[in-house]
């Protein structure tokens, strides 16, 4: 390897949203996340919603007033007469 081209490989401290802070490494001093594997429904088998940027009242406001294409009731055909 050559000297001084590569980064500083360290200890480094990874802070969850949920709290719980755990050692690694890496070329950065810390990080910040927003799932670790003691909050992630995957890892902990409960269901919890992550919502950041209110997408899912953003959801919600959209399928409720009924008005999304795919919701509208469809018109019974009309039967030719001959």
């Amino acid at each position: 390897m050559k000297e001084g081209i590569h980064p500083n490989y360290q200890d480094t401290t990874v802070t969850c949203g949920c709290g719980n802070t755990f050692q690694t490494r890496s070329v950065k001093d810390e990080l910040r996340i927003d799932i670790c594997n003691d909050c992630h429904p995957f890892y902990t088998g409960k269901l919890k919603f992550v919502d950041t940027a209110g997408r899912i009242d953003k959801f919600q406001k959209k399928f409720a007033a009924g008005t999304y294409g795919s919701l509208q009731k469809k018109k019974p055909a009309k039967k030719k007469s001959k």
